[in-house]
């Protein structure tokens, strides 16, 4: 479900929950638990990689259907808890996007500190990331939304968000979604690249800025009873939610 590859000082979590990497709770849990103990195991950086053409299609729909309020509560906390964990993360972390990161797999992208995902030109259907969760029947939380703004600046966003618009990788390039393009099997390559290029600077100087700068993403989750869990949880057995995303279980089925 998830394979922990060293590269000398730097660790790779890959997502490997096939066939898209979706997000449950096991995977949630185990990828935010890595996050956290990289560190004490001398890593210095970090790179989440998924597989070529596909990074995480986000949320594992199917699976968190089954789930009552009580376990759907946990699931959002460890969720968020995962954002938080990358956000405020003491080492470097870089998303190796190989392919589609709709959803949830966006999400753990803009978290990180650099994007590098594969390019699509010469593709007939495009790789695409962005946060569609409108589109099947979602909300959007205020934590996510403020990560996205950072990036890509408020009324850009919005659009974004509200319509629930999904970009190729050039599109995510052009708008500062993310921040480099490269060849489907180069993305890890390119990732570990910026990594190894970051890391020879002097390490207390670069570390203390790069947590000053992120003190802003890091704060966002400093209080937890901001984060509206049990609503969001809450909002998931919503008639239009569960309506829409069994509609979409279904359809995937066939």
């Amino acid at each position: 479900m998830l394979d922990i590859i060293r590269h000398d000082a730097i660790i790779e979590l890959r997502l490997a929950h096939p066939p898209v990497n979706a997000l449950d709770p096991d995977l949630v849990q185990r990828l935010r638990t890595a996050v956290e103990s990289a560190p004490a195991q001398g890593a210095r950086g970090i790179v989440l990689s998924g597989r070529p053409g596909m990074f995480s299609a986000g949320l594992d729909v199917p699976a968190l259907l089954k789930l009552n309020r009580e376990q759907m509560v946990a699931f959002w906390q460890d969720f968020f808890g995962l954002c938080a964990t990358l956000a405020s993360s003491p080492i470097p972390v870089v998303a190796a996007i190989g392919g589609h990161s709709p959803a949830g797999g966006a999400v753990l992208g803009i978290f990180c500190d650099y994007r590098v995902m594969a390019s699509s030109s010469d593709l007939a259907k495009p790789f695409s990331i962005g946060l569609n969760e409108v589109q099947v029947g979602l909300s959007v939380p205020e934590c996510i939304q403020m990560a996205l703004r950072r990036l890509i600046g408020g009324y850009r966003a919005e659009r974004l968000m509200v319509s629930g618009t999904m970009l190729t990788a050039e599109q995510a390039l052009a708008i500062g979604f993310v921040d480099e393009l490269t060849d489907a099997d180069q993305v890890v390559t390119r990732a570990l690249a910026w990594l190894h290029d970051l890391l020879k600077l002097p390490p207390q100087a670069m570390s203390t800025t790069r947590l000053l700068c992120r003190s802003d993403l890091i704060e966002i989750f400093a209080d937890p009873t901001k984060l509206s869990v049990d609503e969001f949880a809450e909002g998931w057995f919503g008639a239009e939610t569960q309506t829409v995303l069994k509609a979409l279980v279904a359809k995937l089925k066939k």
